[in-house]
């Protein structure tokens, strides 16, 4: 991936936008949307890709389809100075976790956690709790999507294979 920003002007703006909507949509009908020739928009998509702006296509599946019906947010509250990277080792071992962050606050991190059920829930998290580093949590019960649209209403990304049998 190229390092120097990448030119972006409206034309890229609406690629990305009719993209965003519909990863589907036939570079013939962006262009016609928006005064191009196919070529014309292959060429720019192949460039913002090239440049790092567009990071992938993919599909956006409701989690209950895949048997997850329970999500949460978990606050992570570290002993001493967890260094990312070592967060990033612990959360890629728990295959529920489907967004995980460092942020500012009183907490270290924030996990998004996705379960079957509350009892896959807590034993996820007591997983989590078990890493030695981590001195508390506080986890937060999604109740409904306000904005069911949203990425954060939806999964990019299949369970992994035997995440749905973890006890």
């Amino acid at each position: 991936m190229n390092s120097r920003p990448a030119s972006f002007d409206e034309l890229d703006r609406k690629i990305v936008t009719a993209l965003m909507a519909n990863a589907r949509t036939s570079f013939a009908e962006i262009g016609a949307a928006i005064g191009l020739s196919s070529t014309a928009v292959k060429r720019r998509v192949d460039r913002l890709r090239g440049t790092g702006v567009i990071t992938g296509f993919t599909a956006t599946v409701r989690p209950s389809a895949l048997g997850w019906r329970t999500e949460a947010y978990v606050e992570v509250y570290c002993e001493g100075a967890a260094p990312p990277r070592r967060l990033a080792e612990v959360v890629r071992n728990h295959p529920e976790i489907a967004a995980a962050m460092t942020v500012t606050g009183g907490a270290d991190a924030l996990l998004h956690v996705r379960a079957r059920d509350v009892e896959h829930f807590e034993e996820v998290l007591e997983r989590i709790r078990q890493e030695p580093f981590i001195r508390k949590t506080i986890s937060v019960m999604v109740l409904s999507h306000l904005l069911p649209d949203s990425p954060e209403a939806g999964v990019s990304q299949p369970a992994p294979q035997g995440a749905s049998d973890v006890r």
